[in-house]
């Protein structure tokens, strides 16, 4: 059974959901790992090259140990599952990113549809749809166009 929202407000720099039973706090960690898992899911199946490259980046922008940013990004993955309302928590939790952030994420994500080598038609578009809910700047876009292109034209 889904649980009907009761409150959702932001504290600090997290989240907090009430449900009828639970509440569930999100930080902004999760927030950037449950973006790289929703792009990389957007073809169906997450490729070993995406996991690991998912892995790599929470793991350095985090510094985070490798154990626990694979927490973060199973968490994620099973959240996507389980909530139909996915997306709108992801906008919600934007709110908790400077638009630094917001740069630092796009090129995250540019990173991880690139992962595999493949230009995957579904993962752009959700790409593209992750874009829009956290609601990335067409300037903050470009720049982390650019910066991507500049990393790996080397």
């Amino acid at each position: 059974m889904i649980e009907e929202l009761k409150a959702s407000r932001i504290e600090n720099d997290e989240l907090v959901i009430e449900t009828q039973t639970t509440t569930e706090t999100y930080d902004s960690k999760y927030l950037v790992a449950a973006l790289l898992v929703y792009v990389a899911k957007g073809g169906g199946q997450i490729s070993s090259e995406e996991t690991s490259e998912m892995l790599r980046l929470v793991t350095s922008h985090f510094d985070l140990p490798s154990a626990q940013s694979l927490e973060l990004l199973t968490k994620a993955l099973s959240d996507i599952a389980e909530n139909p309302d996915f997306e709108n928590l992801l906008r919600e939790l934007s709110a908790v990113l400077s638009e630094d952030d917001k740069a630092e994420v796009t090129l995250m994500m540019l990173k991880v549809v690139a992962a595999d080598g493949r230009r995957d038609i579904q993962e752009l578009e959700k790409f593209q749809v992750a874009v829009k809910i956290i609601g990335i700047s067409a300037e903050t876009l470009h720049g982390a166009y650019d910066r991507y292109f500049a990393e790996t034209q080397v």
